[in-house]
């Protein structure tokens, strides 16, 4: 492997204004620096000049299934260089990608699968038994990852030369899934601008936010499948710096691979931070090349920024933003991660070019410092949800996202994130929403009514707490509800503990009072939010 550059000075900054789509960013970065390493995951890597030749044969080899533009092309795997070279493909061949969530079990699968009509599988050897599981038929065509006919013969009948592509800042390239109130996920639609217009809007101030570097090696520890996975992975490369991507997220080969491949900025979800903080032996010196960490999913406690600070000597950025926003909208900028700080409360502000507002129940705007919806527009936000035109017109108003989340902003427009209108649960960073779990579990012989809340967590953010009302007479043990839910759910989404009662408390009109179960768990704290 070419030995890492020294990180550049802040006049080093990399951006290229010319490049308007993911086709843009390959063919530019092949032709600038061919020998570069493009992605290093564990020992293999791939140079900018391989991954535009064979994302290259990968759109052909798409095309020649018959997938038209606008297909969807699914992933069910990990974080690999197949990944961002499939990644790539699909958005030189015009077709979309839809990474699945490999922590899914078959039926969860099944529903993205069916719902996107993906009418092609890429799927890594370990996730078969998935699809063997499948409780409806699989895409037509299938091609298994790691296997001696696996991508590699695929792909190789297929030219390196670029294909024709007639895509636009505006034409989709990935449709990611996240849950939603109705307890089934829906898929959000990110054009090319998803991925572009932050960084333009960073460089039209000369703000460093976050910013990219000559000499930069980026750690990717968020999944691909999350939009902050992707959407970091995708910055760096149209920056044309090297990213080091992690399979799946464990403390002690991050800590090695920050220290042996010098990585110099990461992004990440605060309980990662806490996972390295925890590990046996870790010290300064594993983190001296690191300049800068992007964390988002939920707020840093102060306790842990300052331990956060004391080890790894970098500065850091909070994001925050939803799949539809295109991740990121707000940031809270390294010059105000300062512990004791008010403005440590504060999600961030919006980037240059993002719009923020605050709504009260009937759609007014609210003057500063009072709680209502926090709406955001951004030029990074979603097309749609795909197939529901009902659905994306409730979320997308006039070209403002509401995010569901209750906040305020200040008088120097930074935005402070108080409670959530919507029921989401983020555990880990990820969304868990309680419809979807409430709907499995009550399929249980012995749940006659389910009410699920999040509670706080000290490692996770939140966890699930299942409130359950049993049939009469038959109540169940929680290890046969939870035996009963571990094959129709994935794990993050699995309940840390059931808590019977009687009944459910509800409104007049018969609605649950949801939040007078929830409040048990969070009245003593200043927000809402873990």
């Amino acid at each position: 492997m070419a030995e890492p550059s020294a990180p550049g000075t802040p006049g080093d900054r990399l951006h290229h204004p010319q490049l308007e789509t993911l086709v843009d960013t390959a063919r530019f970065h092949a032709a600038q620096s061919p020998q570069l390493p493009a992605v290093v995951c564990e020992e293999r890597e791939l140079t900018y000049a391989q991954l535009h030749r064979e994302s290259n044969r990968i759109a052909h080899a798409i095309r020649a299934t018959g997938a038209a533009p606008g297909a969807r092309i699914a992933y069910l795997g990990k974080e690999s260089e197949h990944y961002y070279e499939i990644l790539f493909g699909c958005a030189k061949s015009g077709t979309v990608l839809v990474p699945i969530n490999w922590r899914l079990t078959a039926p969860e699968v099944s529903h993205i699968l069916q719902d996107s009509g993906s009418e092609l599988l890429f799927l890594e050897d370990e996730f078969g038994t998935v699809l063997d599981r499948l409780p409806t038929a699989p895409p037509k065509t299938v091609v298994r990852l790691g296997t001696e006919d696996g991508l590699a013969a695929w792909k190789a009948d297929h030219p390196d030369t670029e294909p024709a592509s007639s895509a636009t800042p505006d034409t989709p390239v990935a449709q990611l899934y996240t849950s939603g109130t109705t307890g089934l996920p829906k898929g959000v639609v990110l054009a090319h601008r998803s991925f572009f217009a932050i960084r333009n809007a960073l460089a039209s101030e000369q703000l460093d936010w976050i910013d990219w570097r000559a000499g930069d090696v980026a750690l990717v520890g968020i999944p691909g499948f999350h939009v902050g996975g992707l959407w970091w992975a995708t910055q760096n490369f149209n920056a044309g710096v090297t990213v080091v991507a992690m399979r799946a997220f464990a403390p002690r080969a991050a800590i090695d691979l920050i220290r042996d491949r010098g990585i110099t900025t990461a992004c990440v979800v605060p309980a990662m931070l806490r996972m390295m903080l925890a590990e046996p032996g870790v010290q300064p010196d594993d983190f001296t090349t690191l300049r800068k960490i992007v964390y988002g999913g939920s707020p840093i406690s102060e306790a842990l920024l300052e331990e956060s600070l004391a080890m790894f000597g970098s500065e850091f950025a909070q994001i925050y933003g939803l799949t539809e926003t295109g991740n990121t909208a707000v940031c809270l900028p390294p010059a105000d991660h300062v512990p004791g700080h008010p403005r440590m409360k504060a999600a961030g502000h919006p980037y240059p070019g993002v719009g923020s507002k605050v709504l009260d129940g009937d759609g007014k705007e609210l003057p500063a410092g009072a709680v209502g919806e926090i709406c955001l527009a951004t030029p990074a936000r979603m097309t749609e949800y795909w197939g529901l035109p009902d659905k994306t017109a409730e979320t997308l108003v006039d070209g403002w996202i509401h995010t569901g989340d209750a906040g305020y902003i200040d008088d120097d427009g930074y935005v402070f994130i108080q409670d959530r209108i919507k029921d989401a649960i983020l555990v880990a960073g990820e969304n868990v929403y309680p419809a979807e779990i409430e709907n499995v579990l009550e399929r249980h012989p012995g749940v006659s009514e389910a009410v699920i809340v999040g509670a706080p967590d000290e490692r996770w953010g939140e966890k699930v707490h299942a409130f359950v009302v049993p049939v009469a007479g038959n109540q169940p043990a929680p290890r046969d509800l939870h035996r009963f839910l571990v094959d129709r759910l994935a794990a993050f989404k699995l309940p840390a503990a059931y808590e019977f009662i009687e009944h459910v408390p509800r409104n007049p009109s018969g609605k649950i009072l949801r939040r007078e179960l929830r409040d048990r768990f969070w009245n003593d704290a200043d927000r809402k939010v873990n």
